[in-house]
């Protein structure tokens, strides 16, 4: 082959292929009813139609997508794979549709709520009061309890979780932060005079079990408190009455804080903790779902007692 007056170069031709996208969607269509018949009759078309709009759909491509008889039509090779990426994009076209209508839908039915004890007695009141008012169509049903619940096995709608393990059949949106504090009284601090741990880890504790590890400078200490309680309200007014050092959540401790009524003993290490709602899947979320969800935004979304504010710059 001769070479001279070769420059060197490459060109790159790139063919574009022109394919209508309804045309796809009628493909997948006409494989899922069996029959040009079929499809004409379910997207109110004629069978002529039908037959024209494929053969399009093959000349463009340059492939032939079906194989025809009189009697019944199959997918070629080619056809069978290209059918799977159009069926995938009638899906994702549908559940988009449903999604949209979803939000103009009126919220209806029976909504099955799962929360903590803590988080539902604080923050719960408003967001009930106002979905009951707005949705009148709608049922709600709350359960409090500390047990981790399984939403598809046990029917339940969403659930309210605080720092949640991961899930992949479950979808979550943040609604809030706080943290879990070291806390104690004023007095009983004074008492220690000082706030060094191996100090302040001679006083009795208050916690709700009877071993606990307390993860303070680097260091994991065991804890055995004096005093054990089950429920974390009580914990806290026991550590308010100079029972202990203790802790706590700030859910339950902030507004005590704020108060001076307790002291927060190390605040360097408060660890921050989330808050989420779960629910089984974002697609096909149903309206009484995503009205509760975008209340909880509205009303409890952000920072809760006891989070870290920000830093001024």
């Amino acid at each position: 082959m001769d070479n001279e007056g070769f420059s060197g170069q490459i060109v790159l031709i790139q063919m574009t292929i022109e394919v209508e996208p309804a045309d796809m969607l009628l493909f997948a269509e006409v494989l899922r009813s069996g029959s040009f018949t079929g499809a004409a009759a379910r997207l109110g078309l004629t069978k002529q139609t039908v037959s024209a709009r494929i053969a399009r759909l093959e000349g463009a491509l340059g492939v032939r997508l079906i194989e025809r008889t009189t009697r019944r039509l199959r997918a070629t090779e080619a056809g069978g794979l290209y059918q799977e990426r159009c069926a995938a994009i009638a899906r994702q076209i549908r559940e988009a549709n449903e999604e949209v209508s979803s939000r103009q839908a009126e919220p209806t039915g029976l909504l099955r709520v799962s929360a903590p004890y803590l988080y539902g007695r604080r923050f719960l009141s408003p967001v009930i009061a106002r979905y009951a008012r707005l949705y009148p169509g709608a049922q709600l049903e709350v359960a409090l309890g500390d047990r981790r619940v399984d939403l598809l096995e046990e029917g339940f709608d969403l659930a309210i979780r605080i720092n949640p393990e991961e899930d992949s059949s479950l979808s979550a949106r943040r609604v809030g932060e706080s943290r879990v504090c070291y806390v104690a009284s004023p007095a009983l601090l004074r008492r220690a005079g000082s706030r060094r741990p191996e100090r302040v880890l001679q006083l009795p504790c208050v916690g709700t079990r009877a071993s606990e590890f307390w993860e303070l400078g680097g260091q994991r200490h065991r804890i055995a408190p004096r005093v054990v309680v089950n429920d974390l309200e009580l914990a806290c007014d026991a550590v308010v009455a100079g029972a202990g050092v203790a802790r706590l959540p700030g859910l339950v401790c902030g507004g005590l804080l704020a108060e001076g009524r307790l002291q927060e003993v190390w605040p360097e290490e408060g660890r921050p903790v989330a808050v989420y709602a779960v629910f089984p899947s974002r697609k096909h979320l149903s309206a009484k779902v995503r009205a509760f969800i975008d209340l909880l935004a509205t009303e409890v979304e952000g920072p809760l007692p006891g989070a870290r504010p920000r830093a001024q710059r």
